[in-house]
């Protein structure tokens, strides 16, 4: 738990920096967390709190997307591939004081790939074979096959460094290394962190900062203008942007994302099983109409899960064009006519939004929906772990995670053994263009299957005083990274 005085401490900080504005902010978030272990949940909102900023891995994504040292200073590999060696940073300590050292690597990476983990990326780790520690700044990694993207794999969220003293209370009360200690969780309403003075690196600009959870749009709007919030790097309200381009005050921030929004399709869910109803389902989706409703002009139509900045990415787009007759067409050999679907829907707009836009395009092809808005717990159980749903709506912003797809077991229940032998030679392949080939192939054989709707590539759309700097333009990860953030005078 929190000790009482450090928590009366920081917000006594808090409230004092807060008057000068030029090392405290407050950031706004569309979503609140359901806990802030991001070892243990999916929810993009975890890492969008805690990573970089309270929990650090071995290595780390950078804002362009690079991968970066972490807690590891340096790595190589052996020359067959199988063992990475990681070199650990001298010094470093958890924020209740622990040592991290080389136990807590084999701790953390042994929990992540245990039988009864319930890490959300256990792919990531499914090649370790062994962690050992020949010192206790020094880790070796064997792995089962090469994989040249093990450095890549290990700068997820996912695959954070923890502590065995404190993992137990990660989910309410994180203990990690980063430059930010947990403060407190008002449920409902913010998490709030503070600077850690014994942090290992560079002393962040910013003394203390709150992640505040705001999900209705007007209301989002109604704070930014209030500039009761100093940021929102992820804005709901994009129909409000031009409004904050007028304004002298603020800075609008438009990236790219690794966000494939996909209609997402139960692949064993009766009539869904039929490559026919979701070929269909595909060609009644009119994309543009989505991202200008739901959008507001802001989104990149995708036709496979693959990001369009990536340069290994196919325009697929054209093979599940909009045309609302060869899907009533499908659905007539498919025996599929006068079909009724569950549509889940998660609490985010592009969702909600999207959602409405959506049942009234399959309306017209034939195809009712009923549609459930679910809170994000709600979505958590019952859809991506009970796989108990028709379709869905959601945005994959994990980075580079096609690979998704040759798990049978994940929430939209493709099963191909072509695609999962595909991703196993993409996995041990680390020739550049051989990789970048299987990546185009990878693609394709999706889209072939229409495994899902695949709608649009997430754009970041954010709203800053424009007084703040070091905000992420684009987002390589789901990230509020703090660490260079800072205020103009």
């Amino acid at each position: 738990m929190t000790n009482l005085k450090l928590t009366t401490a920081a917000w006594a900080m808090m409230a004092t920096t807060a008057l000068a504005g030029s090392d405290s902010i407050t950031l706004g978030m569309v979503l609140e967390p359901p806990n802030l272990d991001p070892t243990a949940g999916a929810a993009a909102a975890i890492d969008e709190v805690v990573y970089a900023n309270i929990f650090e891995g071995l290595t780390r994504f950078g804002p362009d997307g690079s991968v970066q040292p972490g807690l590891a200073s340096e790595w190589s590999v052996s020359e067959n591939g199988l063992t990475y060696t990681f070199k650990l940073r001298d010094g470093v300590t958890f924020h209740d004081g622990t040592t991290m050292d080389a136990e807590d690597v084999i701790f953390s990476l042994d929990r992540a790939r245990a039988e009864e983990s319930t890490n959300a990326q256990k792919a990531l780790f499914a090649d370790i074979e062994a962690v050992t520690a020949p010192d206790p700044l020094t880790v070796e990694v064997k792995l089962s096959a090469p994989n040249g993207n093990f450095p890549f794999n290990m700068a997820w969220g996912d695959a954070v460094i923890v502590a065995p003293e404190s993992i137990d209370n990660a989910a309410t009360a994180p203990v990690g290394t980063g430059p930010f200690t947990f403060v407190e969780w008002a449920k409902g309403d913010h998490v709030s962190v503070a600077r850690n003075d014994a942090y290992w690196g560079d002393a962040p600009a910013l003394a203390t900062a709150t992640f505040k959870f705001i999900s209705d749009p007007n209301a989002a709007f109604a704070a930014m203008m209030a500039e009761d919030v100093d940021a929102f790097p992820n804005f709901p309200a994009t129909e409000t942007l031009s409004q904050f381009e007028a304004d002298p005050r603020f800075n609008v921030i438009v990236g790219s994302t690794e966000g494939e929004t996909i209609l997402s399709m139960n692949n064993k869910s009766g009539p869904l099983a039929d490559v026919r109803v979701r070929k269909a389902i595909a060609h009644a989706i009119n994309r543009q109409d989505i991202i200008d409703g739901a959008m507001f002009g802001y989104g990149t139509p995708i036709g496979s899960h693959f990001a369009p900045h990536h340069p290994d990415y196919v325009d697929l787009t054209g093979q599940s064009s909009y045309d609302p007759e060869l899907s009533k067409t499908l659905l007539a050999e498919a025996g599929a006519e006068g079909l009724t679907l569950r549509l889940m829907l998660p609490p985010p707009s592009y969702a909600r939004r999207g959602g409405e836009i959506i049942a009234a395009q399959l309306r017209a092809v034939g195809i009712n929906t009923e549609i459930s808005n679910l809170e994000w717990a709600q979505w958590i159980e019952q859809v991506f772990k009970g796989k108990d749903f028709d379709l869905t709506i959601v945005s994959h912003t994990e980075p580079a995670d096609i690979n998704i797809y040759a798990r049978p077991d994940y929430y939209f229940q493709y099963d191909n053994a072509d695609f999962q032998a595909l991703i196993e030679k993409l996995s041990v392949t680390s020739d550049p263009a051989m990789r970048s080939g299987l990546n185009k192939e990878a693609q394709q054989m999706i889209a072939d299957d229409y495994v899902n709707g695949f709608l649009f590539q997430l754009a970041k759309t954010g709203v800053a005083n424009a007084k703040i700097n070091g905000l992420w333009e684009n987002a390589p990860t789901q990230a509020n990274d703090l660490t260079g953030v800072s205020w103009s005078d």
